[in-house]
């Protein structure tokens, strides 16, 4: 009688944590460790630290705090993503006691792939971890409805940025779509569309604006007062 044990995941997805409160890292890293298809690679109490980290032990994701001494997290996520960018670099998560807040914001801007509370579920942090390191946003709940009363209060008013205009009317509904936070799925059926179809008009709007994913998107749509603008003209 032969006996066989479990397979272990091919590759597991390196988790590398900066925050600066050493009870909460025991936790995030017990939690990650529990997880076959997770592997905790290193833990750091600073943005300064964190960069570091990333730099020896190159994980997949980051989780990172916000506010922390020595170098916060707003900085070290920029710093992170600039030196990672032509290598692929990892996905950085950040953790925020708010839903949304400016210092989130200024995360986003800076090259996050998301945020996440502090006290989110277990199973929400570790879904999070898993979407980001697929290539999918994550906003925490509600930060989306957050995110758009922040920018419609502005008093200033917005300016249309030059390389909108080289959207075509398609790339414009879609753009629009995406900015309200329409899943793929939710445009495809929108629009009468494949998902691949939608997927290749997301990349196109992208690269044309220069963002490098849909929450830079959104941030994008709302700073400049671009969601609801008629696809026809800009």
């Amino acid at each position: 009688m032969t006996t066989t044990t479990p397979a272990e995941p091919a590759e597991r997805i390196r988790v590398a944590l900066v925050d600066d409160q050493a009870l909460f890292r025991t936790g995030v890293r017990m939690l990650i460790e529990s997880q076959p298809d997770l592997q905790f690679v290193g833990e750091a109490g600073d943005g300064a630290a964190g960069i570091d980290l990333v730099r020896r032990t190159r994980p997949d994701v980051v989780l990172m705090d916000v506010r922390m001494p020595v170098m916060d997290g707003i900085t070290a996520t920029s710093r992170i993503v600039d030196e990672q960018a032509d290598e692929g670099g990892p996905s950085v998560l950040v953790l925020t006691t708010f839903d949304f807040d400016e210092a989130a914001a200024k995360a986003i801007r800076a090259g996050a792939s998301g945020f996440v509370l502090k006290d989110a579920d277990p199973e929400f942090l570790l879904a999070a971890i898993r979407t980001v390191n697929a290539g999918t946003t994550v906003f925490a709940a509600a930060a989306t409805r957050d995110l758009l009363r922040r920018f419609e209060d502005r008093a200033d008013a917005p300016t249309v940025p030059p390389a909108f205009a080289d959207l075509t009317p398609r790339e414009r509904e879609i753009f629009d779509l995406a900015a309200k936070g329409l899943s793929n799925a939710e445009i495809a059926g929108h629009e009468f569309v494949s998902e691949a179809t939608v997927k290749t008009h997301i990349s196109r709007v992208l690269t044309k604006l220069g963002l490098r994913d849909r929450v830079r998107l959104v941030v994008f749509a709302h700073e400049h007062g671009l969601v609801g603008r008629d696809a026809a003209g800009a």
